[in-house]
């Protein structure tokens, strides 16, 4: 500081030099307004999103006040007043500054979130309502950061304050921990995105259902039988999820099948296919297949592969075609073998 003060010495009068670098920082003030307003604006014109323009309206004025309170710092330097002076009026100053751009992070710090909310809440389902609590805990951390940066200015001591919220933070984690893991599973749900709303999936092979939401605590699904199920993220994020509408909404559905020794394998397989080519929820691409998979012990063992449009029609589609492949193989005298065995009583 005491280098740039001698190197913009102008007058031998010290009050002629504070006039003339409050007035230089004016301008150069004034210049940053406009290099920010209209050179920076260009650029943001050629993006889709107004993200940047907001935050350029946010800045260009404590750029502006903040080079100004530097030139009265210098001015106020090239007085030579007495240290405990100098003191009061640099921490006056920084202190403005430090309020100037505390007011200004807050302001992008809710653009930001707004913005990032908003994009995810149409995949995940997350609430917006939700804007106004993570805009709250950004708010709060961002005063927090510039009251302990205020406090250095001032040359107060925060080790002890430090100290201090150090060991609150540990108590609210410990009171909260449920709560906390919850939230950094939600933040891992949303950075993995291993499912999204709309999305079939089967928890921990137990739990099956559509995503309905998405939030910071917990996600939802509603199962077949139309029950919502609330499941909390920390279990989400450590638990095996099988997404049955990724990476395409088609399911394949497997139809077991077992037909009596000497029944006419070929025949069976085109009655087979038919059945399933005939089912409206049955795709044309891929086709349906029929595997002869083992000799049982009173049947041969087929099955019937085919795929369904999306996971929620599987339990109704098999039900479809069971029935038709009943009615069908009757028509047709294809007998459905069942297990049967010969008891031999013996009398002493």
């Amino acid at each position: 500081m005491t280098g740039l003060i001698e190197s913009l010495n102008i007058s031998a009068s010290p009050y002629i030099n504070a006039i003339l670098s409050i007035f230089a920082f004016i301008v150069i003030a004034k210049i940053a307004d406009l290099f920010v307003d209209k050179v920076l604006r260009k650029f943001t014109r050629f993006t889709k999103s107004d993200i940047d323009d907001r935050i350029l309206d946010t800045i260009h004025r404590p750029i502006y006040f903040t080079i100004i309170l530097i030139g009265i710092v210098l001015a106020i330097a090239y007085l030579k007043p007495s240290q405990r002076v100098m003191f009061y009026a640099d921490g006056i100053l920084y202190s403005i500054m430090t309020v100037i751009w505390t007011i200004a992070a807050v302001k992008i710090s809710n653009i930001v979130i707004e913005d990032a909310i908003h994009k995810v809440s149409d995949v995940t389902g997350l609430s917006k309502d939700i804007i106004l609590l993570i805009e709250n805990v950004s708010k709060i951390a961002i005063i927090l950061a510039s009251l302990m940066v205020i406090l250095s200015i001032w040359k107060i001591n925060i080790t002890p304050l430090i100290a201090s919220a150090g060991i609150a933070g540990a108590a609210i984690a410990l009171a909260a921990r449920d709560t906390i893991a919850n939230f950094f599973g939600g933040l891992s749900v949303f950075a993995d995105k291993p499912f999204k709303i709309g999305d079939f999936i089967v928890i921990d092979k137990v739990d099956r259902g559509e995503v309905v939401s998405i939030g910071i605590r917990s996600t939802r699904i509603k199962t077949l039988d139309d029950i919502m199920i609330t499941i909390p993220n920390s279990i989400i994020a450590g638990s095996k999820i099988v997404n049955e509408s990724a990476p395409t909404p088609n399911l394949r559905v497997r139809i077991p099948v077992n037909v009596a020794y000497g029944s006419d394998i070929d025949l069976v397989e085109k009655t087979l296919i038919d059945i399933a080519s005939q089912n409206g929820n049955i795709l044309d691409d891929p086709a349906p297949k029929v595997f002869f998979n083992a000799f049982g012990e009173s049947a041969l063992n087929l099955e019937l592969l085919c795929w369904i449009k999306e996971p929620a029609l599987r339990l109704r589609t098999a039900d479809e075609i069971n029935r038709g492949i009943y009615k069908k193989f009757n028509e047709l005298g294809i007998r459905i073998p069942f297990p049967q065995r010969d008891v031999h009583i013996y009398q002493e």
